[in-house]
């Protein structure tokens, strides 16, 4: 039995997998961590190992509460992967970005797939049908918009993510929703399109935590899941183990 645990920078996110199937799945914060984890492995006591990756750092006392439980494979960059990496400064790629190419090429293998995390960035990922991660663009998340416009001003306020009731904001909150919202999906779209410009044949991936908020309005093409990263570390565990074989 697989754990698969993925921690970011706003929640661990983790799945529990056996015998290819998916068991579970659970959402929770940084400071519940470790007593989430406890009853993860109190309630699945068959886990044996779990497989990390992280872009936050992990709390001593939840390492070695996994440690405890099951054996521990953290990916990084020497964690043998199903693509040349092309980036230019290949030990800076972020290990999400990494394991979310490695999901890309396995399940979309010989594809040119664009992968789109909306988390608390929004990163673009490009893999070539000749399985080569070319790099991509990272740019800011919905919630750190609505923070930057409340941090870096006198009396703009800080609001929750709201879909804009119309293009033209006429309040200063309508008009803070449809700068950061119609902002970040006109981005998302041009990005797209210049994608395809380059590539006729293209399978777009979007995910990350705003997947459901922004595929509504999204008129482009595309797979939404939420969870592709968590899939995406089960089948990188999948092929790490076949790769050793």
């Amino acid at each position: 039995m697989l754990l698969v645990l993925d921690v970011g920078n706003s929640y661990f996110k983790c799945a529990v997998y056996e015998d290819n199937k998916l068991l579970r799945q659970y959402q929770f914060l940084e400071k519940e961590a470790f007593l989430e984890l406890e009853n993860i492995f109190t309630f699945f006591s068959k886990i044996n190992k779990t497989v990390l990756s992280q872009v936050a750092e992990l709390r001593f006392e939840v390492k070695k509460c996994i440690e405890k439980h099951s054996e521990l494979v953290l990916i990084s960059h020497k964690t043998k992967l199903p693509f040349v990496n092309k980036y230019t400064t290949p030990n800076t790629l972020g290990v999400d970005r990494m394991v979310l190419a490695a999901g890309a090429c396995i399940k979309y293998p010989n594809q040119n797939v664009l992968v789109i995390d909306a988390g608390t960035c929004v990163t673009f990922d490009i893999i070539s049908s000749q399985n080569e991660y070319l790099g991509g663009a990272i740019s800011p998340g919905l919630r750190m918009r609505y923070k930057a416009l409340h941090h870096f001003t006198n009396k703009l306020p800080l609001l929750e993510t709201q879909y804009p009731e119309d293009l033209v904001g006429n309040s200063t909150a309508n008009a803070i929703h449809s700068g950061v919202v119609n902002g970040l999906l006109a981005e998302i779209e041009h990005v797209i399109s210049q994608y395809f410009l380059k590539y006729s044949q293209l399978t777009i991936i979007l995910t990350g935590g705003d997947t459901n908020f922004l595929a509504k309005r999204l008129k482009s093409t595309i797979f939404a899941d939420a969870n592709f990263l968590l899939e995406s570390l089960y089948l990188l565990s999948l092929y790490s183990t076949h790769a050793n074989d």
